[in-house]
C-alpha cells in the first residue's frame, strides 16, 4: 500500500485555518494551548496529571464497567478499564455521530489516527499508559444525519420518525435495511464476514449506542481501544459544577464570543464554525432532548411544559444530572472533565471549533487538551491507477473542480500550445517600452497605452478560449472518460472519504484493509495521504 502525500492547502478541501493551524501560523498560537509534537506531551502530560483526581478516576472505571457489560469484554479490555484507576494511565480521543455503519469512512481514519498516537506516546513516554478512546455522541438528536451509510453507490437508510438522544433508538426493526444490504453484498468470504459483524452490532443489541460499541469493539478487538458513552448518570454527576455556572453565568457565550472575534482579528477569512447560545444545554428525558432557554428569570424547556425558578432548575441539576446534556459547544468540555485525557483527534470541521474554546476552558479550570487533525486519505486501487495513467493524469489535478481539471489536462495532452500565457507575457514586456515612452513624452498618452494594453491581452484570452473549445470537441471520449474516474474518486464532487463506507472496501480486501491503514498511517504527518491499494 504505497502512500504519496499532498499538503491541505493544496487539496482546496481544507479551510484557511484549519491550513494555517497544521502549518503552525504563528498568529495562531494564542487561541491553542500545545502544538500536537511528541516532545509537547511531556508538559501536556503533566499538566493533566496534577489537574485530573483520583476521585474522577474511580468514577471513569466505575461507569466504564457498567457500559461494558452490553459485551463480552475480553481479559486485556477490562485490564484496560481499571487501568484508569492509575495516575499514569491518560487517554487520547476521539469522537464521531452513531452513524449506520460508520457512516463515511473517515470514521476509521480518525479511529487509527488516536490508536497510532497512543502507540507513539508509549515508545517516546514508556513510563504511563495511554489508551485510545472512541467517544460515541450518543446524545444527538439529529437523526437525518446518521440514519444512512453509502454502498457501491447505493444510499441505504433507515426511515423512521424519531425525537430525543439516537442513542437510545431501538435498533430491531434494522433487519428490513440489512435484507436488502445483503443482497447487493454478495455472497464472497468478505461479505459474509461483513454482513455477520452487521447484523451482531445491530440486531443482538437493544439500541443504537450499544450496536455502535459493539461494531467499534470488534472491528479494533486488540488495539486497547475503549468506547466512551456520554449519556451516563455517573459520569454526569463529574460534570454538575460546569452545568451550574452554564445557567448561571452564561461562561460559555462570553468567552467563545470573546476568542470568535480574536479569530476574525487575526484573519478576517476565517470562518466561525460554532457561535454559542446563552445556554448551551439541553433538556434530555425519555424521548425529548430540546434546549434549555432563559426569559424572565425563568428557565423552560422549548417545546414543552417544564420551566424552574433558578434554584429549582439548581435542585432538578443536583437529582438528575443525566436530563442536563451539553451542546456542540459545551461537549468538549464534558469529554475532558471525565478523561484523564491529552489530545483530542479529528478532523477539520471539528478542529475548528474546538479551536475557538480555549479561554473558555481556562474559565472552568480545565486543561486544553492536544489538537491533531485526524489522518485524510483517498484510496485508489490498480483499476483506478491504471486509468490515470492512460490518461496522464496526476492525483494532485483531480483534487481540482472539474471544470478546471478538464481544461488544465486538455491543455496538458493537447498537440499544438493551447496555453497564451508566454505570448501575453510577451506582449506587456512590448508595452513596457510604450509607457516609457509615455512618460518621456505625453504623459496623457498613458491611458491609451493601458487601454491597447488590455486590448490585445483580451484578444489572446479570446483566441485562447476559442482554441480550448475547439480541442475540446476533439478530446470529447478523453474528457467522458477523465470525468468518470473524477466522479469515482470524489463521488458527487466531494472527497471519497466523506461519501464512501467502509463497506466499499472491506468487500475487497477484508480485515487486511484496515491492518494496513493502521500500519501505514503516522499521526504526526499532517498532510492529505493518497493510497494504493
Amino acid at each position: 500500500m504505497p502512500i504519496d502525500c499532498i499538503s491541505f492547502r493544496d487539496t482546496a478541501y481544507a479551510s484557511k485555518l484549519i491550513c494555517d493551524y497544521v502549518e503552525k501560523h504563528p498568529k495562531l498560537q494564542s487561541i491553542y494551548n500545545r502544538y500536537p509534537t511528541l516532545e509537547n506531551f511531556k508538559p501536556q502530560l503533566d499538566a493533566k496529571k496534577a489537574e485530573f483526581s483520583s476521585e474522577k478516576r474511580a468514577i471513569l472505571v466505575s461507569a466504564l464497567s457498567e457500559q461494558y457489560t452490553q459485551l463480552t469484554p475480553s481479559e486485556l479490555t477490562i485490564s484496560m478499564i481499571r487501568s484508569l484507576a492509575n495516575e499514569n494511565t491518560f487517554t487520547v480521543t476521539t469522537g464521531h455521530q452513531l452513524n449506520l455503519l460508520g457512516g463515511p469512512i473517515y470514521f476509521l481514519y480518525k479511529i487509527i489516527t488516536t490508536i497510532n498516537l497512543a502507540k507513539e506516546l508509549k515508545i517516546k513516554y514508556p513510563e504511563n499508559n495511554y489508551i485510545p478512546i472512541f467517544w460515541m455522541a450518543s446524545e444527538d438528536h439529529d437523526f437525518e444525519e446518521i440514519n444512512h451509510f453509502n454502498f457501491q453507490n447505493k444510499r441505504f437508510q433507515w426511515s423512521k420518525k424519531t425525537s430525543g438522544a439516537v442513542g437510545l433508538l431501538d435498533t430491531s426493526e434494522l433487519d428490513e435495511l440489512i435484507n436488502l444490504f445483503s443482497v447487493v453484498l454478495g455472497k464472497s468470504t468478505n461479505a459474509n464476514r461483513l454482513l455477520e459483524l452487521v447484523k451482531n452490532s445491530y440486531l443482538n443489541h437493544s439500541n443504537l449506542a450499544n450496536a455502535t460499541r459493539y461494531l467499534v469493539h470488534t472491528l479494533f478487538e486488540g488495539d486497547n481501544l475503549l468506547v466512551v458513552d456520554g449519556n451516563d448518570p455517573s459520569l454526569k454527576q463529574l460534570f454538575i459544577p460546569a452545568v451550574a455556572t452554564e445557567l448561571t453565568s452564561n461562561n460559555a457565550s462570553k468567552f467563545i464570543s470573546q476568542t470568535s472575534k480574536e479569530l476574525k482579528v487575526i484573519n478576517d477569512d476565517y470562518k466561525i464554525q460554532v457561535n454559542p447560545r446563552a445556554i448551551n444545554l439541553f433538556y434530555l428525558k425519555d424521548n425529548l432532548r430540546e434546549r434549555i432557554v432563559l426569559k424572565e428569570e425563568i428557565y423552560s424547556v422549548l417545546n414543552t411544559k417544564l420551566s424552574w425558578d433558578l434554584k429549582g432548575i439548581l435542585k432538578e441539576l443536583n437529582l438528575y444530572p443525566e436530563r442536563f446534556s451539553p451542546n456542540v459547544i459545551m461537549r468538549p468540555l464534558y469529554q475532558e472533565t471525565i478523561l484523564p485525557n491529552l489530545c483530542y483527534i479529528g478532523g477539520g470541521s471539528e478542529l475548528s471549533y474546538w479551536l475557538q474554546l480555549k479561554t473558555y476552558f481556562q474559565s472552568e479550570q480545565i486543561n486544553f487538551p492536544i489538537l491533531l487533525h485526524r489522518n485524510a486519505v483517498l484510496l485508489i486501487n490498480l483499476k483506478e491507477q491504471q486509468k490515470l495513467d492512460k490518461l496522464n493524469v496526476s492525483v494532485l489535478n483531480l483534487f481540482k473542480n472539474k471544470q478546471s481539471l478538464i481544461d488544465s489536462q486538455i491543455k496538458k495532452i493537447s498537440k499544438f500550445p493551447i496555453d497564451f500565457s508566454v505570448q501575453k507575457d510577451n506582449l506587456k514586456k512590448q508595452f513596457l517600452k510604450f509607457y516609457d515612452v509615455a512618460n518621456q513624452t505625453d504623459k496623457s498618452f498613458i491611458g491609451a497605452v493601458s487601454a491597447q494594453e488590455k486590448k490585445q491581452i483580451k484578444g489572446l484570452e479570446f483566441l485562447e478560449k476559442r482554441l480550448l473549445k475547439a480541442e475540446k470537441k476533439t478530446q470529447i471520449n478523453y474528457i467522458r472518460r477523465l470525468e468518470e474516474i473524477q466522479l469515482k474518486l470524489f463521488p458527487n464532487g466531494s472527497l471519497q472519504e466523506r461519501f464512501s463506507n467502509l463497506s466499499d472496501f472491506y468487500i475487497d480486501y477484508g480485515d487486511e484493509f484496515i491492518e494496513r491503514l493502521k500500519l501505514e498511517l503516522s499521526p504526526f504527518q499532517q498532510n492529505f495521504h493518497i493510497f494504493y491499494l
